[in-house]
Order: structure tokens, then sequence, then C-alpha cells
């Protein structure tokens, strides 16, 4: 497109194209430009009829409205020409059916055919299902070296077949067809001597393509493709290339690569319009074959004298010859003497016109069928004296015998019949004459004999065999002669009738019978004698003018005449006719006699008698009264205007004929009336020439008074709209007369009020004659149509408003309505504005108008009727609306402001519309492109400002009447200071502080205005006004108006940072609503949805719960979307009140009490919590639930169903596995963030399966400008402030929280893995440093854990799948630790991997393999040979006395892996394959080597026996080892580290008890328990129960924080089966006994990495429960069920044991404090 515009452009610059071209590629240039717009969605550009762009300032509102349709109209048009270039049938099907006559252009590019002599080829179109050719030939004489005779013709073979009609284009086949013809030797075997004769036309063969798709315009049709139309010869030489046509239509067969090829392309347009539209393809050298007959519309210019001959078929005896003949025929054209009259055949198209014709040669045939054609052209006045003649002859294929032959036979045929008409188109059987050769070319010698077998058996004579010579020649009956003939002449008629009425003087007699007959002559014939016919009328009509007595038949005669050229077909004579009035008719005195005529029809007709011409006659009305003007013009200046007065009495009088007719109430008058009502109007223009124009009106004004009132309205509204657009109607004399009639008459019918709406039509009719009348007053000078403005206003302005706001606005004609109002309000001056206002009667009335043109305009204003592109309607509207406004307010000033007249809501409506208006999409300037804005800007302002100006002023005038428009008024009121203009909001903000103050001084604050305000902004802004800038001049001039008014100044000021506050978050809202981030969108929502909560504001607090729901659910957050609503089931209580309407959300609007919304809440919070797994959660509500159904309303129906539904939960819970998710730790550092997220941490919720690099590499899409930290140590203060953005991201474990309820129990590890990643906000991040000298050989003993704690916000999972961090601190661990640490977790990983195997048969041994060889093997050494190295040395315990109990505890700990790596053996030695039992056998001699030296150094340890066959449940090592660690709970909060108390925060070393605690606890238990066979027995019952062995659960007294202390374990080995409960459980002597002899502690397997870290005493964080911002309004029975909950945890751990009534104190207040903080 844009090449096309620079080349167009360059041509256009140039200055060499001639006027008329440069027009239309100045048409052509901005219809692109348009198109361009269109699909670039820019704005429609309006243009005239020299593509100039209109100016609405210059150009009427109708005028405009008309543009903008005719201009959408046509992109419209063209944006279906160019999607329809894939499917072309649209493109060229809407062109060619646009067009009456089409063409085909055909190039012949080459033909290839082995012929080796000259050839013809002839080619034509072709019809099949007729087998008839349908166009003239085209004729290529083809050289016998390949190349065209005229070798000038190379490359210049092009044909145009024109006058193709629609009829043509809808045939159901038609193809090109090619017939060869070779010019040669009789046979082409014959030697090429000179003893055979030569030029003889034989048949060859032929070519077909069918372009039924190309002519239909549903193929292709490219001037630059080329087809190939294979070639078929004649099977034998005698085949007769007609039928060889037909049978290879039906059958294709293979041409052998011969054949031509040709170029095809379909033209729209007759040959002058082809030219013109074409000239690249068709010029002046371009051939034109015409169509065999005339085109289906005659051009008047077009004149033929074409004489088609088609040679069909003949039967010739052989006589005396023993083979059949050779015959040929000859044909030429004769004058009466027998001279063949030179070049009057032509063969074809592009060939030059021949003396005489020769046809193709048929060897040995007796029935030779020819059906060749060709053209006879000849002057007309030769027409009536020539004839043809058909010369027959054989042919032989010697040269000497041809020479010797003579013509066999002849005929003829004259082309004029005697009666003066040409010979009938059709088939003629001629007689063959037979005799003497000499005689055959004497003319007077067969002239007198008959020529056809019709003329014979006519006659009534009998020719038998050998009948009597005549002449010298003789008709044979043994032989027979076929032909068809086809006349296509504009001067010859074959019609009799026509013919006598033309020369209706040689015989006066059959004048009547002429006229009579003329009405049955054919349309074709009369039209083509159009001036000699009317000619013929009118001499007949003035030479009997003292005579009526033709003057009716030749009335009647002219009438059909007109009629017919009322006719498509011959619409084009329209012209021909009005050149024969203005320049040929001559008649004076005719107007006399057509008047007459006229009048008696008219007359007769109202009288309701029968008149059966009238009808036609008032279709031809308009050209009669052309004939009556230019007779009574002519008369007028022969006789110098005499007989004036009777002219223009007898027009009156016709006149009043018409209106006779009109009131006639006979059944017949019915259809005469709609068609006068019609036609009338077409007469004015010329009978206003010659009558007066104020008279005229007169008459016509009389004309539509004189229907009755209901009547013929539609009709009537139709013939108005014809004289509206007349010349009259420009008159302000007449328009005077006529424009009361027309609006009563337009009011009447706008105003029906019947059942039926109005039809569709009926207003289609009324608002275009409107808009015709305001389209012709806006051209007129004003003065002189004052008075018609205010008719038209008076009438019907109100009118019109009200059929807009009835109407719909998806009614086609709204927008022409709209047009038409806006018209009329643009052409009201102020004055009419005052006139209008006054013809109100009462102020109930005005005030009504006024609101109903406020609400129409709001509405309007609202919901474009003009569609979005139609940029300079739409500010022209805009422009009137706003004048019209400002004068209503006026007029509200003047009448309505007074107390006793003050009307609340016309100033309400007006209010709301001039928000409307200013707030408008159309009118939002800083929306718009630079070039768009200045336009707008200099065309018309920019209007805001002006309206804006307007509300301030009127609102100041309300006075005391302010309070009623609060809170009403706020936002509108709002939603205008939101524009971005700054003299504006300045101009408007402080309306706010006048509301404040209002309602201050009515109330004594200003809640309704701050909680209307609040609403509102949350509205607007999320719809996109608002920014900082706003947010400022809101604060400053709200506190600046406040200055002057302490006692509110306060309020003011708390009130203004509250809606900064919110602004902010809004803001902040907004700008990532379209972030593609829905990460940023959920923190906005979050943080909105807490400010709303601050505030208490339901609704919106409400409102925002779902919109982050909604969020979640599109990323498939089931979980996050879960706790999110439960926020809402907190704001609700279990209670059959009725829902507050602020509680309520709209997707369960169909609740009705509390009870019933919140439980609708919980089962679709239970769906979102099972579709996330997280079926803990959604059992705690279901049992909620439960029991609601099963206690307070008794549906033990639903109860089954929740039952079922939590049975379902557990099962899950237990055999489906749950991926646990990683948590990433997110630093957002840098001044480039959103203030959000600006220089914060995150604690992110990864999802199953996410790898940190996935999860960061998603990260870093959201912020593509980010840059990425490849450190884990917390930046600078230099980054935090650096302008750019830059993100640390990496993993962090989770600490798992107290389970109080688990403590000392036997806890299926798919329980508790849920609470290792879930309700959590402590997380952990370790890193291994370096500190003082490095061994090479031993790194243990210089490597220092530096371990991150962060606590979250909130607890996750939650509302969010992240929370951000609100402290964070370090700690570091020492080596020593460290291995501590590392041992807990090989241990642990040990007893882990023993229990899946316990548990599991099926499962490889790999990997039992892999962990127990790389400790037992000595290459290895078990891991902590190095351990040994670095701590157990003298140098160490001298350096680091403190360190002994640690010391202590690593030595414990390496004892105890031998026993866990045993039992691992054993169960190796149980799975092992028999080609793994030497690896098996080598790793048991390694454990043996191994056990004998651990056991030397730090003493034997043993477990219980685990293998009790008598309980029927797996047995878990793992559960019952767990039972063995001691910790106590008040140690998670305790400092648990080196003695030297430096916090080591987060890690999950269980609280080793020392050895005289130990001591103690043993020695209290054995002096105070004096059944201990008792509380074996008990022991042992547990034992079976649970697979479990417990610890005895005695405590000392007085065991105390301070005496506690914590390990570490090594960050890199994460195990996820410690859930050890840190809990003082007191420990069993018996089974300490049984565990180890040796042992001075029990060792305690640390938890994996999510057991709970503790905080320095110093920090307390208030931990939330679900991660959620908890809602103050927790209801009463929740509360109950809560506490409910706790006292059950808190019994059932106590009822865990007995314990000794000194001890049972201290473990109530463990247990009451862990309940507590859980």
């Amino acid at each position: 497109m844009m090449y096309d515009l620079m080349e167009w452009r360059s041509q256009l610059l140039s200055g060499t194209l001639p006027k008329d071209e440069l027009k239309e590629l100045k048409q052509k240039v901005t219809s692109k430009i348009d198109y361009g717009n269109k699909i670039l969605e820019l704005d429609l550009i309006v243009r005239d009829e020299d593509g100039n762009i209109l100016d609405p300032d210059k150009t009427s509102v109708i005028s405009l409205f008309h543009a903008h349709e005719e201009a959408t109209n046509k992109i419209t048009e063209r944006i279906k020409e160019e999607m329809s270039k894939d499917q072309p049938d649209y493109a060229s099907y809407s062109r060619m059916s646009s067009s009456p006559t089409h063409s085909l252009y055909v190039f012949v590019r080459n033909f290839v055919c082995r012929i080796g002599e000259d050839a013809e080829l002839f080619m034509s179109l072709y019809d099949p299902q007729k087998s008839t050719i349908i166009s003239e030939n085209y004729l290529v004489r083809w050289g016998s070296k390949g190349f065209p005779k005229e070798i000038d013709m190379l490359n210049n073979l092009k044909v145009v077949f024109t006058d193709l009609g629609n009829k043509d284009l809808s045939r159901d086949k038609i193809y090109l067809v090619c017939q060869i013809v070779r010019v040669g030797r009789m046979d082409l075997r014959d030697s090429n001597s000179k003893k055979y004769t030569q030029g003889l036309r034989r048949p060859f063969g032929v070519a077909v393509m069918d372009i039924t798709d190309i002519i239909k315009g549903k193929a292709e049709s490219d001037e630059e493709k080329q087809h190939f139309i294979p070639f078929h010869p004649v099977v034998a030489e005698n085949d007769f290339l007609h039928s060889l046509l037909s049978k290879v239509t039906a059958s294709k067969g293979d041409s052998g690569g011969q054949g031509l090829w040709v170029t095809v392309k379909m033209l729209v347009g007759d040959v002058i319009q082809t030219r013109k539209d074409y000239p690249h393809l068709v010029d002046r050298t371009t051939v034109v074959a015409r169509k065999l007959g005339f085109p289906e519309i005659i051009m008047p210019g077009d004149i033929r004298n074409d004489i088609y001959i088609t040679l069909l078929y003949g039967d010739f005896d052989k006589y005396n010859k023993t083979t059949q003949r050779n015959v040929e025929v000859i044909m030429c054209v004769c004058d009466e003497e027998g001279k063949v009259m030179p070049n009057a055949v032509c063969l074809g198209a592009g060939d030059k016109p021949v003396s005489e014709y020769r046809s193709v040669l048929y060897y040995q045939v007796k029935q030779p069928r020819w059906m060749e054609t060709l053209k006879v052209a000849v002057p007309i006045e030769d027409m009536q004296r020539i004839h043809l003649r058909f010369m027959f002859r054989h042919r032989s294929s010697q040269e000497s015998k041809d020479k010797g032959e003579k013509n066999f036979a002849m005929a003829y045929i004259r082309l004029m019949k005697e009666d003066g008409t040409t010979l009938q188109d059709g088939i003629h059987d001629l007689l063959v004459l037979k005799g003497d050769s000499k005689k055959m070319e004497d003319a007077s010698a067969y002239l007198t004999l008959p020529s056809t077998r019709q003329h014979i058996e006519n006659k009534g004579a009998t020719i038998v065999r050998n009948s009597s010579i005549v002449g010298g020649l003789s008709a044979s009956s043994r032989d027979a002669f076929y032909i068809s003939t086809l006349v296509c002449s504009t001067k010859l008629t074959q019609n009799v009738g026509l013919l006598g009425l033309l020369k209706w003087r040689m015989k006066p007699e059959l004048l009547q019978e002429n006229l009579e007959k003329l009405k049955i002559v054919d349309g074709e014939e009369v039209v083509k004698f159009l001036q000699d016919t009317l000619d013929a009328l009118f001499n007949i009509m003035m030479e009997h003018s003292h005579s009526n007595e033709y003057d009716i038949l030749v009335f009647d005669a002219l009438i059909y005449i007109i009629g017919l050229i009322a006719d498509r077909k011959f619409q084009h004579f329209n012209t021909v006719l009005e050149a024969y009035i203005q320049q040929h008719f001559s008649a004076t005195l005719a107007y006399k006699k057509l008047m007459t005529v006229l009048k008696t029809y008219l007359d007769t007709s109202s009288r309701g008698e029968q008149c059966e011409p009238i009808l036609r006659t008032l279709k031809a009305l308009e050209y009669v009264f052309k004939f009556i003007v230019r007779s009574r013009t002519l008369f007028s200046q022969l006789y110098e205007g005499k007989e004036q007065t009777e002219f223009e009495e007898s027009m009156r009088r016709l006149f009043e004929s018409i209106n006779n007719l009109m009131k006639s109430q006979h059944k017949t008058a019915i259809l005469l009336q709609v068609a006068a009502l019609k036609y009338i109007p077409s007469v004015l223009h010329d009978v206003e020439m010659v009558f007066d124009a104020k008279l005229l009106s007169q008459l016509l004004y009389e004309f539509y008074t004189c229907i009755p009132p209901v009547k013929l309205q539609k009709q009537k509204v139709q013939s108005m709209k014809e004289i509206v657009r007349s010349n009259l109607f420009k008159k302000q004399e007449c328009r005077d007369i006529l424009l009361p009639v027309i609006t009563k008459e337009l009011k009447e019918l706008l105003e029906q009020k019947d059942d039926q709406q109005l039809q569709v039509q009926e207003k289609k009719y009324c608002v275009e004659l409107l808009n015709s009348i305001l389209e012709v007053l806006s051209c007129q000078d004003p003065a002189s149509t004052y008075h018609h403005i205010q008719e038209i206003m008076v009438q019907l302005l109100r009118t019109v408003n009200r059929t807009v706001i009835t109407m719909g606005r998806d009614d086609p004609l709204i927008s022409h309505f709209v047009a038409c109002m806006t018209a009329i309000l643009n052409q009201m001056n102020n004055q009419h504005y005052s006139v209008y206002i006054e013809t109100f009667q009462t102020s109930s009335e005005l005030v009504d108008f006024l609101m109903e043109t406020f609400i129409m305009f709001k509405d309007l204003i609202g919901k474009n009727v003009y569609p979005s592109d139609w940029m300079a309607m739409s500010m022209v509207q805009n422009r009137v609306f706003l004048r019209a406004i400002n004068k209503f307010a006026e007029t509200m000033n003047q009448k309505f402001l007074e107390n006793m007249n003050f009307e609340v809501q016309l100033w309400n409506n007006y209010f709301h519309l001039a928000v409307a208006f200013i707030t408008q999409d159309s009118l939002q300037l800083e929306n718009f492109s630079h070039a768009k804005y200045n336009k707008i800007q200099n065309k018309y302002g920019d209007m805001r400002r002006l309206i804006g100006f307007a509300i301030r002023d009127m609102w100041y005038k309300l006075g005391q009447n302010k309070i009623c428009f609060i809170p009403g008024m706020v936002g509108p009121i709002l939603e205008m200071t939101l524009i971005p203009e700054v003299e504006l909001r300045k101009a408007t903000i402080p309306i706010f502080f006048d509301m404040m103050l209002c309602e201050y001084q009515r109330t004594g604050e200003f809640k309704k205005f701050e909680n209307e305000i609040i609403l509102k902004l949350d509205h607007e802004v999320e719809g996109g006004r608002g920014d900082e800038h706003y947010m400022q001049l809101f604060e400053s001039i709200l506190t600046e108006c406040a200055c002057h008014y302490p006692s509110i100044f306060n309020m003011v000021e708390s009130f203004v940072s509250l809606v900064k506050g919110l602004l902010e978050k809004l803001l902040d809202y907004r700008t990532v609503m379209n972030d593609e981030s829905k990460d940023n969108r959920m923190s906005c929502t979050v943080n909105l949805l807490n400010f709303y909560k601050d505030i208490n504001r339901e609704e919106m607090y409400i409102r925002y719960l779902y919109k982050l729901r909604d969020l979640h659910l599109d990323c498939e957050n089931y979980t996050e979307a879960a706790y999110t609503l439960l926020l809402h089931t907190w704001l609700l209580k279990w209670s059959d009140e009725q829902c507050a309407p602020q509680v309520m959300s709209t997707e369960f609007q169909c609740s009705q009490t509390y009870r019933h919304l919140k439980e609708n809440l919980y089962e679709k919070i239970i769906e979102y919590f099972d579709k996330g797994k997280m079926w803990e959660e959604a059992i705690s509500l279901c049992k909620e639930l439960a029991e609601q159904y099963e206690k307070e309303v008794f549906d033990y129906e639903l109860l089954s169903q929740n039952l079922i539904q939590q049975a379902k939960f557990y099962e899950n819970i237990m055999k489906i596995l749950r991926p646990k998710p990683d948590y990433f730790a997110v630093g957002y550092y840098g001044q480039g963030f959103p203030t959000f997220l600006r220089n914060k941490v995150f604690i992110y919720r990864g999802k199953e399966y996410e790898r940190r690099e996935d999860f960061q590499a998603q990260l870093m899409s959201q912020f593509p400008n980010a840059e990425k930290m490849n450190t884990t140590s917390a930046p600078g203060e230099e980054v935090k402030n650096s302008p750019g953005q830059y993100i640390q991201c990496f993993t962090v474990q989770p600490v798992l929280e107290e389970q109080p309820r688990f403590k000392n129990k036997a806890v299926p590890d798919q329980i508790i893995n849920f609470y290792k990643s879930n309700n959590v906000h402590r997380f952990h991040y370790s890193r291994p440093v370096r500190k003082g000298s490095v061994d090479p050989e031993n790194e243990f003993a210089s490597m220092w854990i530096e371990r991150t704690s962060f606590v979250t916000a909130y607890k996750l999972p939650g509302i969010l799948r992240w929370f951000e961090v609100v402290s964070m601190s370090q700690t570091t661990i020492s080596p020593l630790e460290n291995a501590i640490e590392t041992m807990s977790t090989t241990n642990e990983k040990i007893l882990m991997m023993i229990n899946q195997y316990q548990s599991d048969e099926n499962l490889p041994i790999n990997p039992l393999s892999m962990l127990l060889n790389g400790i037992v093997d000595p290459a290895v050494m078990g891991g902590f040979a190095k351990y040994e190295k670095a701590f157990f040395t003298e140098e160490y315990i001298r350096d680091h006395p403190e360190d002994q109990e640690k010391l202590n505890r690593l030595k414990d700990l390496i004892a105890w892996q031998i026993p866990f790596l045993g039992a691992g053996i054993k169960i190796h030695e149980r799975r092992v394959s028999d080609n793994l039992r030497p690896f098996h056998d080598r790793m048991e001699e390694c454990f043996k080597h191994l056990k004998v030296k651990v056991e030397k150094q730090y003493g034997a340890r043993e477990l219980p026996d685990f293998d009790d066959k008598r309980v029927g449940r797996p047995r878990s090592m793992l559960r019952s080892y767990r039972q063995l660690s001691v910790i106590s709970l008040s140690s998670m909060n305790s400092d648990c580290s080196t003695p030297n108390k430096i916090a080591s925060e987060s890690f999950d070393l269980e609280v080793v008890l020392p050895k005289q605690v130990k001591a103690e606890s043993e020695e209290t238990a054995l002096q105070i328990n004096p059944h201990p066979e008792v509380k074996m027995r008990r022991s042992k019952k547990r034992t079976k129960r649970s697979s479990v062995v417990f610890a005895d659960e005695k405590t000392a007294p007085d065991i105390s924080m301070s005496d506690t202390k914590c390990l570490s374990r090594k960050y890199e080995f994460m195990s996820d089966t410690n859930l050890s409960e840190h809990v003082v459980a007191p420990q069993k002597t018996s089974v300490l006994k049984q565990m180890s002899s040796v042992s001075r502690s029990m060792p305690t397997i640390p938890g994996l990495t999510l057991s709970v870290g503790p905080v320095a005493p110093d920090e307390t964080i208030a931990s939330h429960r679900l991660s959620q911002p908890v809602f103050p309004s927790t209801s009463d029975g929740d509360k109950k069920t809560f506490k409910k909950k706790k006292v059950n945890q808190l019994f059932k751990t106590m009822r865990i044991s007995k314990v000794l009534e000194d001890g049972k104190q201290s473990v109530e207040h463990h247990f009451k404090s862990s309940s507590t903080d859980l």
C-alpha cells in the first residue's frame, strides 16, 4: 500500500497528468488513504466529490452525516474486495453484477501444430448446452512455417468478445472454441507437386477450453497467466468440425502437446468502457468480435447493420457420378443485375472483407454439415436491391480435372421482402436450382424463380422432378440446402406494422390500424427507430390539428413509447428522448391536445369510470409534461407569448382534475392516487419554466391537503421528499406555502400512537424528508430561513427528541434521527432558543422537556450512535450539545433556582449530564496522538474546560440546596476532577471541600461524603483515571481550603491522608493490573484488601477478596484461593439472620442467611483445598460443618455426606503421594521496582516439582530489565539506592512448627510430612564459611556454617504464594556442631531407609546398598574418621574445654550408628540377589571391622527387638526410634547454643539432657515408682497397639530451660523424616537399660531441616494461625470451637501416661504453654 501511495504521489507531483487522469488519480489516492486509515483504526476522513477534506464549519450537519455514511460504505465495500482477493468470487462477481455489459479479452500467444500448410483459426464463444456459437468468429490466418501470415501480427493477436450480458454470464457453460481449417491440398498425404489442386479449405481439428468460471468471475483471470488449449484433430478427413466440437466438449482427449497458448481476462463494460479502463490491454488495434445479436442494453449511438449468414447443411445427389461429390459452396452478394458487390462478405473479425466466400470442403459426402457463420455488411441504401447467391461446385484433388469443373447448381435469397421489411431471422430451406452454369450467373434467369421451398408452397405451385426449365434453370427436388440468418440492424425492421406507421402517408387508410398495432411491436424495433416513430406521431397530430380523430391513439402510442424507455433494457434511451424533445421536437400545438387528452383521462378516472391507459399515463407523466412544456415554449417563442392566460388556466384546471382524482373515494382510485403522488413531483422542474412558481406551490398545497389526513401517509411523505428536492422548494415564497403542510404531515406520522410500532420504512421516509428540508435550509440565507427553522423547531423538535428516546440504540435509523435533531439545534440561533422556551404553557411542561432532553443527551453521549471513527461527526454533535446544555442551564437559573421553584431532579439530571459530557471518551484529548490533539484543539478547543467551569458555577449557585446533592453528586464530581486537565482540576477540586463543609455544617461530620468518595475512587482509579499529580493537587487544594476553617481542619487533614493512602495503593494496583505478572497483581490486591480491612470497609474488602480469589484460580493456585475465601467466612457467623448486603458477594447472592452463605463458602473452600491436596485443612472445615449438621440444624443426610467426604480425605492423606514444594527467598533491590517490592525480601512457595532455575527464569521474565544477583548475602546501601533493578533468588528450608498433639505418639510419615512444608513461617538458609587456618587434609576442622533465619509476616501457604520477610537474623554454627548435625542426619537417613525397606518388600535394593557401603567401606572410613581426626584430639579438648558435652554427644552418635548399620545389613542380607552376594559379603566383612573399632572406642549400643511377630501392623524402626529422642518443649524458644550463649537460631537439633539430669531422672524413677511391673505392662500394651516402644514419661521437676543445649547439623543433608516433638519426656529406666547398659546419655537423632528453630530470647514474633491477615470480627461460635479444640488437645496430651503427682504440675505447665502457642 505504501509503495503504491509513494508511486502515485510522485505522479501527482510530476504535473504531467491530464486533468481527467489527475482527478482519477486523486480519487485513487484518497480511497487508498481512507482504506489504510480504516485498517489502522484511525479516524474516518470525509471528503467532497473532488477528494478534498470537508470542513465541518462550512458543511451542514446533514451533509456531513451523509458524507460519513457514504465514506463508511465505500470503505466497507473496499475491505470486502480486499478480503475477497483470496476468494475471487466476491470481488469480481459484485463488480460484474453491477455492470450490464461485459467483455472477454483473449490474447493468442502461440499456436503449436504440425500442419505443413497454411491454416485459418476461427475462435468464438460456444454454448455447449445449445450447441450454438454465440459470438462472431475471430479469424487468425496462420502460415505454414508456424507464424501468423501477417508477421506484423506476431505478439499482437488480441481480440475482445464484447456485448456479453448478465444472461450470458448465467449460462450453465461457456467454451472458448477454435476451429482450425487447413488451406491446401485435398489430402495431406498427397505430394506437394503442381498436379494437385491447391487452396482447398479442408477440416483439420478443434481446440476447446471451458471458460465458465472465468466468465462468471469464480476463477482468477490474469492478463499474465497463459492457458494451454489442447488441439484435437479430425479423425477422418470427412469429420464435420461442428460434430467434433460436441465430441470434444463431452470428453477431453490427449493433444500430444499440440494446441493454443492464450491469455484470457474478463473485463467489465462495453468496448468504449474497456478501452478507457484497460488501455494497456485494449487499444485501437485490438479486434472487436461482437455477440451474434443485440446486447441486453442497446446504446443509443450504437449503429449496426450486420446480417449473419450461417451455412447449415446440404443434401446433394451424385446423379451420373460414381462417387459422392466434393461439394464447395461459393457465396457472394449480388445486385439485381447479378453483379458481385465487392468486399461485402466478412469471414471473421480481424479479417479483411472479401467479395466471395468459399466453404470448407468435405470429401465425398452426400450431406455435408458446414455450420459456418459469416457476416454480410452492405450500405443501408443498397439493401433493397441485393441478394445472396450460392454456387455449388465439385472439386477434384487433381488440378487438371479441377480446372474443368463447373458449378453444378445454385441457390439464392433476397435480404429484403417485397413489403419493405427485412428477411426474418431463422432457418431458410433454399431451392437448389440446376441447369446451365452460364445461366446461373445471369440474375434475370434465376431472380424470377422462387428462392425458398416455403415460397413455392405459399404460391401453391408444385414442383416435380425434372420440372420445366425456366430460363435454362430448374428447381431440383433431390437436392437441398439450408441456411440461417440473423439481422442485427438499427436501420432495418422486420415489423410490417412499424414500417406502415413510419410511412403512414403512403397508406393513410391503414393509419388507425397501424397506430393500434404499434403497441404489439417488439420494443427493440421501436427504440431503434425512436426519432422516426416520434416524428411520425407528432406529424399525424399536427396534420389533424383541427380534428381530434387520432388524438387519443397518438397519445396512447406516445405513452407506450415512454413506457418502453422506462424499461431497464432501454434505460439508456432516456437521453435520446431528452435530446429529441430539446432538439428535434417541433409540434407547437401539441400541448393543447396532450393536455386535453390527459385531463379527459383524469376526469374519467376521478368519476370512477373505466380508463385503461390512465395508470400507464401517470407513470409517463414526466415526459408528457416535458412535451407539453416544450410545445408551449415553442408556441410562445413563435407567437411572442400569446395565449399565456389560457395556458395557465388550462394548467390550473389540469391540476384541479388531479386533485379531484386525489379526493376520489372509489376503490379503483387508490392505485392511481399512489401513482399520482409518486410521479407528480417529477413534472415540477419543467412546469416551473412556463408557470408561476408561487401559483404552482399553491396548487401543490391543495394537491396534498385534499387527500384525507390518515390516508396514504407513507406515499405523501415520499412525494413531499421529492418536492423538497426540487428547485421550487429553494424559493422562500414557495417554502412559506409548502413547509407548514409538510411539518404537519411529519408530526402526525411520527406521533402516531397505533398498536403497532411505526414501520421502519415510514420512519425512514420521515427522517429522509426532514433531512432534505434541513439540508435545503442550511444552504439558504439565514434571514430567509428564520421563520422556517422556527416552524420546524416548534412543530418537530420535541417529536424528533421523543422518537430518539423511544428508539433502540441498535435501530438502523437512530443515527439518522440524531443527526436530524443535531441539525435542528445547530440551525437554531439564540432567539430561537428563547422563543422555544416561551412556547411551553406551564413550568411543569418546560421541566418535562428539559428532563427529557438531558436524559436523551446523556444517553447519546454514553452510547454514541455513530461509529467510533466518525470523529468529525461526534465533535460537531458535542459542540451543538454543549451550546444547548448551556442555553438550557440559563433557563434553569432563571426559572428553577429559587426555593419555591427549585427542581431537585432537574438539577440532578443537569449535573449528571454535564459530567457525562465532560468525561466522554471523544473529549479526552490526552489519549489522542499529537496530530489529532492539535487538530481538535485548533478546531473545537477543549470543550471540557467550558463545561467544567459551567458545572462549578452552577454548583456554587445552588446555595442552601447543595445538601440535596450529597452524597449523590460526589461520584460524578470526582469523575470530573480526575480528568487530567490541570486548570479544570484546580477549578473543580474545591467543590469537594464545599461538599464537606456543607455536610459538616448540617451534621457535624462528613461521613456520607467520605464513604462515597472512597467507594467511587476505587471504581474510578480502577477504570484508568487518576495519577500522582492528582493526588498532590487533591492534598494541597483541600488542605489550603481547610486552613480557613480551623474547626474542620483536623478532620479534613485525616481524610486527605486516608484518601492519599488509598490512592497510592489503587494506583499501584492499576499499574500492575495490565501487567503480565499475576504475582504483582496479587500483591497489590492484598495491599488494598488490607487497607479496606483497616478502615473497616467490609464491602470493598470482600470485593477485593474475590478479585484475589479469581487471580489464584487463573493460576490454578487452589490452596491460596481457599485461604482467600476463608477470610470471607471469618466475617460470618453461624446464624439464621438475613445476610447484610455488604457481606454478600455476587457469586453467592442466592444465599439468604448467614448460615446458608457460610455453608456455601465452606463447600467451595473444601473443593479448593481438595484440588490443592490440602486435605488436613479441608478436614478441619468438614468437622466444623459436621458439628453444625449434627448439633444445630440436625440434617443427618448432609452429615452423612460430610463424613463420607472426611473419610475420603483421610484416605487420600495416607495413600496419595504429595510432592513437597520448595521455598525460595527473593529479594528485590533498587529504586527501579514499584514501592510494594522495593528493597524487600519475600519467601515464595514453589509449585509441585518446580526447580529453582525455572522459578528464577519466570521471575526474571516479569522484570526483563532486572539484573540477577549471584550472591546470597544481603546487598549494601549502594545497590538499594541505585535506580536499577536487582533480583536475588535462592532456596530456603522451612522450619517445622510445633504440633503438640503428635507429642510422644507414633505418627505415620504421611501425616507428619504435611507439616514439614505447610503452616510454616520460619525459614533457614545455610552456607559454609572458612575460619582460621585450613587443613587441606581435613576440611571439617575449619568448616563453620553461617545460617540466616527468615520470619514471614504470615504463615505459608496462605492467601498468597509468598509473604514478606518481617525479620531476619544470622547465626554461626561451629565445626563441631556441624559435625554433630551431619552425623545426626546420616543416622536419620539410615533409619528412614530401614523403615522404608521394612514396610515395602518391593523396593529395589540398590539405594540401600549404596548408602550402607558408603559408610562401612574402609576406603570411606564411615564418614566420621575426619571428625575423629579433627575433634577427638587432646589438643582440641585442651583448647575447647567448654565443648566436652558436645564431644560426648558426637561420640554417642558415632556409637549409635553401629546398631543402625547392623539392622540395615540384616535387611540387605535378606533381600540381596545371588549375583550381588559377593558385594554383600565384602560389606559385611567391613562392618565387622568397623563395629569392633567403634565399640572399643565409644562403647556398644543396642536397639530393642523390633520384629515382634505378634503385631499385625508393619513396624517402623524410625517411629520407635523417634520416641527415644528426649527434648523439652520449652527448649524450642531457649538459647540452645554452646555455653558462650551465641544465639544459634533456627537449628533443628534435639536437646541432649546433661548427664547429671539424666542420672537424677533415673534415680527418681526408681525411688518413687512402687509398681514398676504395672508400668511395664501398660508399656507393653501400648507397644503392642502402636508398634512403638515408649520411653517412660516421667520428668524431673528441676529441669530448667537453662540446662538444655541445642546442637546443629550440616546444611547439605536435608532428610525428610524427623518429627521429634520437642517436649520434655520422662524416661523409663527399664527401657533405657534395655537399650544400653553403657551409654551415659540417650542418643537424640536430630530432626530434619524442617524441625523448629528457636528465636533469640529477646525476640517475640506473633505467628498467625492460617498465614493470612486475621480479620478482627471472629464470631463467638468460632471462638468456642477453637477453644474447645485447644482444651481437647491439652487433655489428649496429658493422657499419654500417668505421671507422679509432684511432676504433674511441671508437665501441665509445659503442655499449656505449648497449646496456647499453637
